[in-house]
């Protein structure tokens, strides 16, 4: 018996210890695991081991750093010029600008146009047209492709492609297109000469569970066309009716079609994707930069595991503490750090319209709880809180004073703060940020607004559950 005792305690010894030394691991976090190390304790260390630490392993983040060594050499004019820059932006905003060009090193490029896609038809439509008109390159990466309607005809476009002579390059997440590389269609793009790799590959769980975790995910969306045409925003390849969750569906999403410097950033983006995955060369890529007059400026923002920690919040903070007048935001996964949560808190408090667009019924439990906890600090701050009736609310949209909008694929929750690989399109301009807004009152109109009474006669049970969630979100 004595034995046992001391191997539990050295277990959960050596698992606290491991928590204390992290210097990186925020206190709620911390606190969220002693409490599970504590109440159970053989569960708490397994839990702990497999999605304790956010890291691929010291492999992963030289070869990333080895990557942007050579974006860097080889690349750096479509990357910006730091210095001239952030001239471009209204000086308010720069701060924001400045942060975002600190992650990557892609900083403002003027020139650019975008078209904001009316629907999901017209979305896939105008991308297999964009595809077939292809003469050069063509390189996709999706977190979630299906094998239905949507993903199918996307998959035959780059078969089209590929036979006419067409380099595609094809990049799907090991886990979210799990489907689509098990399938035919995979195999039909592999005989047609696509190019094929898989971002985050289960080819050796055994290694992944001792070096890494499972749940870290490419969950970025990019399609890049002849270095011309790029698509940025919230939608994976399928179709909005989404039949692995079709019980929310339809999936409600934002998509930009966008011309000009800024698709080189994100082909740049793709392109360290693609050689963190096959190993290959930034030579085998060819860029082009085309600015449209009187386009606006813009630059890609990307995040990761092997980026710095924190920085998505950090920018979202920079973005709520420039606006002077409102701040729209649409997610479908709320469940903010302290640092997002304190900075909307402080825009409310002085002044700005905060108005937040969520979905009233979401796919996950977990984040529907965690989210509810933090609706009567926000509603008591004077934010503006919707849940939208219809479907799941997918768009990821922030607009600020009408004037700047970070559009991509980032949700405001733990999971794209920390483990996802994220990326996202960051542009001044009062014309396209507007038509945004538009689509965001659309998203108002059908949705019932969240009042501070309502929040405050849920009863007791509910909100000891939602506190409950939102204590252990990082274990979560």
């Amino acid at each position: 018996m004595s034995i046992i005792l001391t191997l539990h305690a050295l277990l959960v010894l050596s698992f606290t210890l491991r928590i204390l030394l992290r210097d990186d691991l925020s206190p709620p976090g911390r606190l969220a695991w002693f409490i599970v190390l504590n109440a159970l304790p053989y569960l708490g260390s397994l839990l702990y081991f497999l999605f304790g630490e956010i890291d691929l392993g010291n492999h992963a983040t030289k070869r990333h750093d080895e990557i942007f060594d050579e974006i860097n050499a080889k690349a750096s004019y479509f990357m910006g010029e730091s210095s001239n820059s952030y001239q471009l932006i209204e000086q308010i905003y720069q701060p924001a600008f400045l942060y975002a060009g600190s992650i990557n090193g892609f900083h403002p490029l003027p020139g650019n146009s975008a078209e904001l896609m009316p629907d999901s038809d017209t979305t896939l439509a105008s991308m297999i047209a964009d595809i077939d008109a292809a003469t050069d390159e063509v390189h996709v990466l999706y977190y979630i492709w299906l094998t239905d309607t949507t993903g199918t005809a996307l998959a035959e476009a780059l078969i089209a492609a590929a036979l006419r002579g067409v380099t595609c390059r094809v990049l799907a997440d090991g886990l979210g297109s799990r489907g689509l590389i098990k399938s035919a269609l995979w195999q039909r793009m592999k005989e047609a000469g696509v190019q094929l790799a898989i971002a985050l590959p289960f080819s050796n769980i055994i290694y992944t569970l001792i070096t890494s975790r499972v749940d870290l995910r490419n969950h970025r969306k990019i399609t890049v066309i002849d270095s011309r045409i790029t698509y940025c925003g919230s939608r994976n390849s399928a179709d909005p009716e989404f039949l692995v969750k079709k019980k929310y569906a339809p999936w409600i999403d934002i998509m930009l079609r966008i011309k000009g410097p800024v698709v080189a950033q994100n082909q740049l983006l793709f392109a360290s994707d693609w050689m963190q995955a096959t190993g290959e060369s930034l030579d085998n890529f060819h860029l082009a930069a085309k600015d449209i007059e009187g386009g606006f400026p813009a630059q890609v923002m990307g995040v990761g595991p092997t980026e710095r920690t924190g920085a998505t919040p950090q920018l979202f903070s920079n973005l709520f503490a420039c606006a002077e007048e409102s701040i729209l935001l649409t997610t479908p996964y709320f469940v903010p750090d302290t640092t997002v949560l304190e900075a909307l808190c402080t825009a409310a408090h002085r002044g700005v319209t905060v108005m937040l667009i969520f979905p009233k019924k979401n796919d996950s439990w977990i984040v529907a709880a965690a989210s509810h906890s933090y609706y009567r600090r926000l509603l008591d701050a004077g934010c503006i809180i919707y849940e939208h009736r219809k479907g799941l609310l997918h768009s990821k949209i922030l607009t600020v004073d009408g004037k700047v909008s970070l559009v991509g694929s980032s949700n405001l929750d733990l999971r794209s703060f920390d483990l996802n690989y994220e990326n996202n399109l960051l542009l001044q301009d009062k014309s396209l940020t507007q038509a945004i807004n538009e689509r965001q009152y659309s998203y108002i109109k059908g949705s019932d607004e969240v009042k501070l009474p309502e929040v405050l006669n849920w009863p007791f049970y509910r909100r000891v559950w939602n506190n409950v969630i939102a204590t252990l979100g990082p274990v979560l």
